[in-house]
C-alpha cells in the first residue's frame, strides 16, 4: 500500500497523497451535495482542454465523502517563490500568463460569477442593510461576461513541472464570469498571504491584460464580501476595510 502523505488539514477536510493520486476526504458533516458539486465543476473544466489533473472518482470514505484526483509532479509557484524570492516578478508574470490563458476559455455549464456573488451578499449576516444595498447596486452595474474564472488562483494552486509546463489545481470555486473579478480575488489573497507582492501582482495583471486598474478595484468590495462569508480567522479586519465601497468609487 502506498504511503499516505498529508498535504493539508482543515476543519472540514484532509488532503493527502497516496501514490499517484490525491485524495480530498471530507468530514461526515460536510454536505454530500458540496462534494458532488466540486466534482461537477472540476469535470466541466477538464472538458475545456486546460492542463489540469483529472478527477478519478467520487465516493464514500470513513463516514463522509471523498474526491480522488490525479497527482501532478512538480513544484508549486508558492514553493518557487519561497526558494527563489529574487525572481518573484518572473513568477508573478507566469501566474498572470496562466490566469489569462484560463480566462480565454469558456465553460458555459458553470455558474456565473455575478449570480454566485449576489447569493452570497444577500445571505451575509456580517454586513448592515445599507452596505448590502450598495454592494448589490455595484454588482448589478457590472457587465455579465463568460470567461472561465478559477476563483482562487494563488501560487499554491499552480504547479510547474520539471519541463516547464503547468497545471492548476483546486477548482471548487470556478465560475463563468469576469476576468477583473478573478484578478481581484487573487489580489485579495496576495494581500492576506503575501502583502509584499500584492501590488506587483495587480500591476502585472493589468499591464498584461490591458485592463484599467480602476476596473479591478470596482470588484474589490464584492470579492471581499464573498471571502468574508468563509469566516476565516484573522481576515475580518482587512475584509471589512475592503467592503467599504466608498473607498473605490
Amino acid at each position: 500500500m502506498a504511503e499516505r502523505i498529508i498535504l493539508e488539514e482543515k476543519a472540514n477536510k484532509v488532503v493527502f497523497r497516496e501514490g499517484d493520486v490525491i485524495v480530498k476526504e471530507y468530514v461526515p458533516s460536510h454536505p454530500k451535495e458540496g462534494v458532488f458539486n466540486e466534482a461537477h465543476i472540476h469535470a466541466c473544466v477538464e472538458d475545456s482542454g486546460l492542463p489540469i489533473p483529472k478527477i478519478l472518482s467520487v465516493g464514500p470514505k470513513n463516514g463522509g465523502w471523498a474526491l480522488t484526483i490525479e497527482y501532478v509532479e512538480g513544484k508549486t509557484l508558492e514553493q518557487l517563490l519561497t526558494e527563489d524570492p529574487e525572481h518573484a516578478q518572473e513568477y508573478l508574470e507566469r501566474l498572470v500568463d496562466i490566469q489569462l490563458e484560463i480566462g480565454s476559455c469558456h465553460v458555459p455549464k458553470l455558474r456565473n460569477t455575478l449570480s454566485k456573488m449576489e447569493e452570497v451578499i444577500k445571505s451575509l449576516a456580517e454586513i448592515d442593510e445599507p452596505t448590502r444595498y450598495e454592494l448589490l447596486q455595484r454588482l448589478h452595474g457590472m457587465v455579465r461576461h463568460t470567461k472561465l474564472c478559477h476563483g482562487d488562483l494563488v501560487p499554491s494552486n499552480v504547479i510547474i513541472r520539471e519541463d516547464g509546463s503547468w497545471s492548476v489545481i483546486d477548482w471548487a470555486h470556478a465560475t463563468s464570469g469576469n476576468a477583473g473579478a478573478d484578478a481581484a480575488i487573487t489580489y485579495l489573497k496576495f494581500s492576506l498571504e503575501h502583502p509584499e507582492l500584492a501590488d506587483a501582482y495587480l500591476q502585472t495583471f493589468c499591464d498584461k491584460a490591458g485592463m484599467a486598474l480602476s476596473y479591478v478595484q470596482k470588484w474589490m468590495p464584492l470579492v471581499a464580501a464573498a471571502q468574508l462569508a468563509r469566516h476565516k480567522e484573522g481576515e475580518k479586519a482587512l475584509l471589512e476595510q475592503w467592503i467599504s465601497v466608498v473607498e473605490y468609487q
